[in-house]
């Protein structure tokens, strides 16, 4: 169940990829409802996504708490 919650969570990202703000709102969530191990795995995977959509960079920022 929880690996399901992970997957839906980078799904959901990825769709609202195109805008900064609502991503910030949607890693929020993900963020209370992540295990500690999946966040740091979402921690890799967005830096991935990063690289590709540099608008996104100031989201990390709730990854660094």
């Amino acid at each position: 169940m929880a690996r399901a919650m992970f997957q839906y969570t980078k799904s959901v990202l990825t769709k609202v990829s195109f805008d900064a703000n609502l991503f910030y709102k949607e890693l929020q969530k993900a963020l209370t409802q992540l295990l500690p191990h999946e966040i740091e795995e979402l921690r890799r995977w967005l830096e991935s996504l990063i690289n590709d959509k540099p608008e996104l960079n100031d989201c990390m920022i709730l990854l660094e708490a």
